[in-house]
């Protein structure tokens, strides 16, 4: 009885010591998420400081917003900082074109307002708060960047009190979905814009949007600011870095009456600049302090949206992300599984506008890797979503070579797509580029194609694939490729699998 006594005592120390360990460490993981999160700097100042209000004045600034027709690839964006009384409603013309766009990091650039100092700061982990929520810190990325160069750190001083980055996380936060940021700041050195640039340059992906946060001109009167912005503006739209260095000294040597600065966050569009200068830029919408109610038009600062584009990341030049890949890889399998399970194609919604282009596209299946099927077309009226659907069912069901596809072999099929360029007659067979190009070739009534991988997967030099081609696939002679009366079409493709987007 002793024994078991004893034993029950030891067995409720142990439980209390453990309890107590589980809650010092417990407390302790929330002290450290507590230090982890960098708390709002100028809520209530710069913009509202509940959730409720918040949401209401950005969501009102993004309705107003009346845009021209996007059809690019935002790459990046120039938004003003000032209160949201004064710049929010111009800030919102820039970040509404973000609106269905698929962005998972955001890299916020702008120069430090109150510290002057050699280098970068970069906030390195955690989350960056606001009334709307925490945002995510995309730490993997930040330790790349600082791997980069040691002139890259972070600065507690800088960061804490900075409100030009803090006051675009509203707007993000309103228009974007499952994203994370890197919050940078610059010490108004111009030696680091080139340190900067040249860290982010191989970083910036597709998947990567920058934000530059910087005001224009500081104080003039509200027609010296249209004259000095307007010069400014001109310069970062011509794409040239020496432009707007050019223009802003010369602005400054002209002496306007009370002009402090051209352009506060100067350095930080020229690392933009640098990054994508190449890229078309475009004015969304350009105001000063003078132009709202409660502005004085005898000291105004200056406020620009400026987008930055290139072309849609389109299949024709093999720029699908790998969210989009992804995505039709999604369908494709759903839409077979479907089909074969029931009867009937499945209905899609899509979220990607690259997807809504008219491109051909093949779809292949495999089975322990050999061909299960292949059925595509070169063009269509539907989108590109619709067709991958179209052309899977096809593959699964419709190519001749096979039977169709049974409920037990589901599991077992691989998916691949080729999206297609649009075809190009070419003069010769000389102008064919073997694993580049794929080919049709048209001779009567007889027709032929092969993807440009059928000739690196099978190792083939431009006779053997153009040999094969006319014999197998348009049931011609081996050498109607070099025929005059032939017709040889060649496009390009944007090949992918599932293993390819994991």
């Amino acid at each position: 009885m002793k024994k078991a006594i004893i034993f029950v005592i030891f067995i409720l120390l142990v439980i209390g010591v453990t309890l107590i360990f589980d809650k010092h460490i417990f407390m302790k993981k929330q002290d450290k998420e507590k230090e982890l999160v960098r708390e709002p700097a100028v809520a209530g100042q710069f913009y509202p400081g509940t959730e409720k209000e918040l949401s209401s004045v950005v969501d009102e600034y993004l309705s107003k917003a009346e845009l021209p027709k996007l059809d690019q690839h935002i790459r990046a964006l120039i938004v003003p900082h000032a209160g949201y009384p004064y710049s929010g409603w111009v800030a919102a013309y820039g970040y509404k074109t973000l609106i269905g766009q698929d962005i998972k990091t955001v890299v916020l650039i702008g120069n430090s307002h109150k510290e002057y100092f050699d280098g970068v700061s970069v906030y390195p982990l955690g989350y960056y708060k606001t009334p709307l929520g925490l945002v995510e810190i995309d730490s993997d990325f930040v330790k790349k960047l600082m791997a980069k160069s040691d002139k890259i750190t972070y600065r507690e001083n800088v960061d804490a009190p900075e409100h030009s980055l803090e006051v675009q996380l509203p707007f993000l936060q309103r228009t974007l979905k499952n994203f994370k940021i890197v919050p940078i700041i610059l010490g108004n050195q111009p030696d680091t814009v080139d340190i900067l640039i040249n860290a982010l340059k191989n970083l910036v992906d597709e998947n990567v949007l920058l934000v530059v946060s910087s005001d224009l001109s500081h104080y003039p009167k509200y027609e010296d600011a249209q004259y000095s912005d307007g010069k400014v503006i001109e310069a970062i739209l011509s794409g040239k870095r020496e432009n707007l260095r050019k223009t802003i000294s010369d602005l400054e040597k002209e002496g306007i009456k009370n002009l402090q600065t051209c352009a506060c966050g100067h350095d930080a569009i020229e690392v933009v600049m640098g990054l994508i200068g190449g890229s078309q830029a475009k004015l969304l919408k350009y105001a000063n302090s003078g132009d709202v109610e409660i502005g004085d038009k005898n000291q105004v600062v200056g406020y620009a949206s400026i987008v930055f584009m290139d072309d849609s990341p389109s299949a024709s030049s093999g720029l699908l992300s790998k969210q989009q890949q992804k995505r039709l890889l999604e369908i494709a399998r759903q839409t077979v599984e479907t089909y074969v399970k029931t009867g009937k194609a499945p209905e899609f919604i899509n979220e990607y506008p690259a997807l809504e282009e008219h491109l051909g596209v093949f779809v292949t299946l495999r089975k322990d890797g050999e061909l299960r099927g292949c059925i595509g077309l070169f063009g269509s009226d539907m989108p590109l979503y619709k067709v991958v659907a179209e052309m899977a069912i096809s593959a699964a069901a419709k190519d001749s070579r096979f039977y169709p596809v049974t409920q037990d072999e589901l599991e077992d099929l691989e998916y691949e797509i080729s999206v297609l360029s649009p075809l190009k007659k070419v003069s010769s067979w000389k102008d064919i580029e073997i694993g580049k190009h794929g080919v049709e070739i048209v001779k009567g009534l007889n027709r032929g194609v092969f993807l440009p991988q059928v000739a690196t997967e099978n190792n083939w030099d431009l006779d053997t694939f153009m040999s094969v081609l006319c014999t197998q696939k348009a049931g011609l002679p081996s050498d109607c490729w070099k025929d005059p009366e032939t017709e040889i079409y060649v496009f390009t493709a944007q090949v992918f699998g599932e293993e390819d987007v994991k």
